[in-house]
């Protein structure tokens, strides 16, 4: 089983969590085996940025395009990598880890949970892990991360009387089929995901697999679900001007409320035209990308010890806006969400690792930037995220940013390779004599002068832009239509 276990694996894509780690280098020609101090390093970096995180699984044997090469070292060698974390790392990391047999070829699979500690190597630098990219931490962020992990008890907490048998295995048996296959579900979820507790005899499920997989989630959390309302016109009315349209409410576990609430919403999801390459079109009036990732990431993201309050999506004829009880946790802000900042932190990481293991989670960090292009994209307004009290909402608009006779001008560049900043330029300059600066591109676009210079060079070249006198810094717009 093994083999199939680890086939599976290599199907997936490198992410948040999973990286492979090669134990041969390539610098002097053919693959030679690597150091043993070199990949013992290698492993105690990634180890140590995924458990800073939210922890994952380091396949070591395998080479970045994932073919399988195996790691040529000696068995005492192989003993100095399995105990590295231990030795290399302060405090000392204790992740599982499985020797596996592929043929000839020997590998090592470990597997590391989100720790309540901060991980450094023993020059004292941490790291941290976002999507596929492990970066150094500096001290600021260091202590931001460590304040954040103080927070982060409530899904390991067990509650009162929970055993096994609360658990749907039905549910659990799926998960366990689709992510581990052939494996004891009850080892899995123990080894793999840290959601039981085996020490007890009968196995004890924490929180977050109460959250997960339980029977009956209301009752060990009376507000776990989601309150979806459809009012009519584009603000909340009360009494006997009450506008609610429809109402419904989601309780299961977080598994299937994702699956149901996505499936009951879409059907409230408007068809609407636009013009597109000069056609009108029909299409949904929120990307769907846009509103999905709003809802799983309240579900993922939400403080759960905040027990009173439910997450809500409310949606009007103009906007849907998703409600999530509880502040992004440090050390992200709102501010650097709506810079469109590439961040991530799980203020729920057991959660958030078995959500993206089924695939609810695909873009760690890069969610919220792609929600602002797929908006733009659309031709409508930026996402408007906000806190109000404990309450953070994420709102999306259906009204263009464009009127008809702006984007029937401004489709006429579709096929010149134009990006949505340019595309913003475009407009402005439409609505100011069709020429522009290059500082009013570089306040227009967000970016700095020497991305400005860059991408206006190119337009130039590509015939989009031309300069009104030689080496000026104002350019008007070629025009084709």
């Amino acid at each position: 089983m093994q083999a199939e276990e680890i086939g599976l694996l290599l199907k997936q894509e490198r992410g948040q969590f999973l990286e492979f780690i090669s134990a041969h280098e390539y610098r002097r020609g053919p693959g030679q085996k690597k150091r043993e101090e070199d990949l013992a390093r290698e492993i105690v970096r990634m180890l140590s940025a995924m458990a800073n995180a939210d922890g994952g699984t380091v396949l070591v044997g395998v080479e970045p395009d994932k073919s399988v090469t195996g790691i040529p070292h000696e068995p005492e060698e192989l003993h100095a990598l399995i105990q590295a974390p231990q030795n290399l790392l302060r405090p000392p990391l204790n992740p599982s880890c499985e020797k596996v047999r592929l043929g000839n070829l020997q590998l090592l699979k470990f597997e590391v949970a989100s720790g309540l500690e901060i991980y450094r190597i023993a020059a004292g630098r941490s790291f941290y892990r976002i999507a596929t990219e492990t970066v150094s931490l500096p001290a600021d962020q260091i202590h931001a991360l460590k304040e954040s992990k103080k927070n982060v008890f409530y899904e390991r907490q067990h509650a009162l009387n929970a055993t096994w048998f609360d658990l749907d295995t039905d549910l659990v048996e799926s998960f366990v089929d689709k992510t581990h296959p052939g494996k004891d579900p009850q080892t899995v979820l123990t080894q793999t995901y840290h959601l039981l507790d085996l020490s007890p005899g009968l196995p004890c499920p924490n929180m977050a697999a109460l959250l997960l997989f339980a029977k009956d989630v209301t009752r060990w959390h009376p507000r776990a679900g989601i309150d979806f309302v459809k009012y009519e016109g584009s603000e909340r009315k009360h009494g006997s001007s009450l506008n609610v349209v429809k109402r419904i409410r989601f309780e299961t576990s977080l598994f299937r409320l994702i699956d149901e609430s996505v499936g009951r919403i879409k059907e409230h999801i408007r068809e609407r035209t636009i013009l597109h390459d000069l056609f009108f079109r029909e299409r949904l009036e929120y990307p769907t990308f846009a509103w999905q990732e709003a809802l799983v990431n309240a579900v993922a993201h939400r403080d759960y010890e905040l027990s009173g309050a439910s997450i809500e999506i409310w949606m009007f004829d103009d906007h849907i806006s998703v409600r999530s009880p509880g502040a992004p946790p440090a050390p992200v802000t709102i501010e650097q969400l709506r810079r469109q900042k590439s961040l991530h932190f799980s203020r729920n990481p057991l959660i958030v690792r078995a959500l993206a293991d089924l695939g609810y989670l695909r873009e760690m960090g890069e969610g919220v930037p792609r929600m602002f292009q797929e908006m733009e994209g659309y031709g409508l307004h930026p996402p408007e995220l906000t806190l109000d009290g404990f309450i953070f909402t994420v709102t999306l608009r259906n009204s263009p940013i464009y009127d008809e006779a702006t984007l029937k001008w401004l489709n006429q560049f579709g096929a010149a390779q134009i990006n949505l900043r340019q595309r913003r330029l475009l407009a402005y300059a439409y609505c100011h004599g069709k020429t522009f600066s290059t500082a009013e591109y570089e306040r227009i676009a967000e970016v700095d002068r020497d991305t400005a210079y860059r991408d206006i060079r190119l337009m130039v070249k590509n015939g989009v832009f031309t300069p009104l006198k030689p080496k000026s810094r104002t350019y008007r717009i070629v025009e084709k239509l």
